[in-house]
């Protein structure tokens, strides 16, 4: 499957409707975007169980800074709306293919247990050590 170009009216759409989501967040301008652009698609074309789409971070400003993008390219990987990899920097095509196996394999109850988990703990007034709660300020 060839790239998609996505903006940032399609970004939660695209996650939400596909199984397992790679973003490439690029730019024109950037030397290493350029050099990773062939590869990236090189490597969708065997995986058409993946949907592999570009974030033009010039046209899409708003979306790359809600992303958190400070350098590019930087790649994300979403499996069933979950952002499990997200790191600035060009791969090789091995490096990539590692990637996307990864994301494949990964046990996704355990990765929305972990989820739930963090959430809950987040949502949870703090405590002390005494089991005492900790008033908000």
């Amino acid at each position: 499957m060839a790239t998609v170009d996505i903006t940032g009216e399609q970004f939660a759409s695209t996650v939400e409707d596909n199984d397992i989501v790679l973003v490439d967040f690029w730019a024109e301008w950037c030397g290493p975007c350029k050099q990773f652009g062939p590869t990236y698609s090189a490597v969708s074309e065997k995986h058409p169980d993946v949907l592999f789409s570009k974030v033009d971070t010039e046209a899409e400003q708003q979306l790359a800074a809600e992303a958190g993008i400070t350098s590019i390219p930087t790649l994300m990987a979403f499996r069933e709306k979950v952002l499990v990899f997200s790191q600035p920097g060009a791969l090789n095509a091995q490096q990539l293919e590692q990637v996307v196996d990864a994301v494949k394999a990964l046990d996704m109850e355990e990765v929305h247990a972990h989820v739930a988990r963090s959430q809950a703990e987040a949502a949870a007034p703090a405590t002390r050590q005494d089991g005492t709660q900790i008033p908000e300020a």
